[in-house]
């Protein structure tokens, strides 16, 4: 009767522990312990799709956003002594351009208006500030002499003299923005840029610390073709056309460049400024068979 009991308990138990949840079924002996796999399990295959788009990098580097906003603070205004000797106030002067400002900059002749060539932007906003007085040419104004090489077609022989502004055959290098004429939305059959070397402490300083050339027209009244030469006037009148800055170097005298067109048979003055007429170069009314001989010839 004993080892009936028994044998039904036993019985009981094995059909007890048969029922018990995983975890604990699987505590209850040191044997059955759970063992990690040696190897990761399979995943399930996937493709990553990678699509390359290759853009020109002259195209990129005169595509790139960098508009600049003005914002609360306003114009600003950074007055400098016409020697250059502090010229350590323009450290902002820079930053800005580098951002994309435009603003007013004295030269060895008049005030410009100057913004940094690269920025698509920056270049669009100088052209409405200044479409009033805009020139006929825009002038770039180079940081260093390689930017001519780059930019230009023409001889660096002739841009020792600061007093000139040389109109040469410009590289496709050159953003297009730089080639239309005043206000005009057409663009010039030939890229043609003008191209000047100011000898004026404040510009230099100002040039020195740059990475790309700049583009300037010469600053003029709003409702004569007169150049303001007072920076005090130039300011009252523009920071309400949306100005960023301008550096006050004092007073300047209405002696602008002289224009010489070196894109043609002959080097042919068209604006006469304070640069003297030289041996090699023509007036533009001057006749034909009065031009001297020169070694000269347009690429």
């Amino acid at each position: 009767m004993a080892t009936a009991t028994a044998t039904a308990t036993a019985a009981a138990a094995a059909a007890s522990s048969s029922r018990l949840p995983f975890r604990r079924a699987a505590s209850s002996s040191s044997s059955s312990q759970l063992r990690l796999p040696a190897v990761p399990p399979p995943h399930r295959a996937s493709f990553a799709v990678v699509a390359l788009h290759k853009r020109n990098p002259k195209r990129l580097k005169y595509a790139s956003q960098r508009q600049f906003t003005r914002g609360d603070a306003g114009m600003l205004r950074v007055q400098v002594e016409p020697s250059g000797e502090d010229a350590w106030k323009l450290e902002p002067v820079v930053e800005l351009i580098n951002r994309g400002a435009v603003g007013i900059i004295p030269t060895d002749t008049v005030y410009s208006f100057v913004c940094d060539l690269s920025n698509n932007d920056s270049v669009e906003r100088l052209r409405s500030l200044s479409a009033s007085c805009a020139a006929r040419y825009e002038t770039l104004i180079p940081t260093q002499p390689d930017f001519l090489e780059a930019l230009t077609k023409g001889k660096l022989t002739y841009f020792v003299l600061s007093s000139y502004t040389f109109i040469l055959p410009a590289t496709k290098e050159l953003p297009k923005q730089c080639i239309r004429h005043g206000s005009s939305t057409r663009y010039a059959k030939r890229r043609q840029v003008g191209v000047r070397l100011p000898d004026d402490p404040i510009c230099e300083a100002i040039l020195q610390n740059l990475d790309e050339p700049l583009i300037c027209t010469s600053v003029k009244s709003l409702s004569e073709d007169e150049w303001i030469l007072d920076p005090v006037i130039i300011a009252d009148i523009y920071e309400q056309q949306g100005l960023d800055f301008i550096v006050d170097g004092g007073t300047r005298i209405a002696d602008p460049s002289t224009v010489v067109d070196m894109t043609g048979s002959y080097p042919t003055i068209i604006r006469q400024g304070k640069g003297p007429k030289l041996d090699w170069m023509v007036a533009e009314d001057e006749e034909q068979e009065s031009r001297p001989t020169f070694a000269y010839k347009a690429a």
